[in-house]
């Protein structure tokens, strides 16, 4: 049996992710292949459980380390419960968020640098995903489209916020075989367009396995 597709979605809050993971799973189930749509942290039930920890805005004194070990614990439940068995099932994963959230938020966000990189590898047990969209989005204009109350991470100052974007156009730069960095300021037609694109010459090459 072939392998899956892990497909993952990045960018700042409030970027329009879930419209275009939304199309991109409908597009897969039209073509009749088996898909999964999950995201971090969560996915699992110790992965929710770790979610409302690190997202309850009450948790002011959470430390910054503790902050990125969490993240990194729930990413490992999800990798071998969820993620790694259903592409070893030959299943799509479409994740929203995965490692490449923790290095912007925790290794630039947080200023906590490659020791977040580190502490991931250890969690992901090798995988990385097949394809990374990431929707670019300045933070301040992504905040003013978050029409619920801020968790934890989305009410902190925007200088923080900078220094997260900062961190995804630096990992755009480094892995362009594999993120797809996309301006999330366009319409949702032409974001899926663009998404479309990239992905196709992906999914020929993997049907015809």
């Amino acid at each position: 049996m072939k392998k899956g597709l892990f497909i993952t979605f990045e960018g700042p809050d409030g970027s329009g992710k879930s419209t275009q993971i939304s199309r991109l799973k409908k597009r897969l189930e039209s073509l009749h292949i088996s898909t999964i749509l999950t995201r971090e942290p969560g996915g699992t039930l110790i992965g929710e459980k770790i979610r409302e920890i690190i997202l309850d805005v009450e948790h002011t004194e959470m430390d910054h380390l503790t902050e990125a070990l969490l993240y990194a614990a729930a990413r490992s439940q999800h990798v071998s419960q969820v993620i790694q068995p259903a592409i070893d099932r030959g299943e799509a994963v479409i994740c929203d968020r995965f490692m490449d959230s923790s290095i912007a938020y925790q290794g630039f966000g947080r200023g906590l640098g490659d020791q977040v990189r580190i502490i991931n590898e250890y969690a992901v047990r090798g995988l990385v995903p097949d394809l990374t969209f990431l929707l670019l989005l300045d933070p301040a204009l992504g905040k003013k489209r978050i029409h619920r109350d801020y968790d934890r991470l989305e009410k902190e100052e925007d200088e923080f916020h900078q220094m997260v974007y900062q961190g995804y156009m630096q990992l755009a730069a480094a892995f362009p075989e594999r993120v797809v960095a996309i301006d999330a300021a366009k319409s949702i037609l032409e974001i899926e367009e663009e998404i479309n694109r990239h992905f196709d010459p992906l999914l020929e090459e993997w049907s015809n396995q």
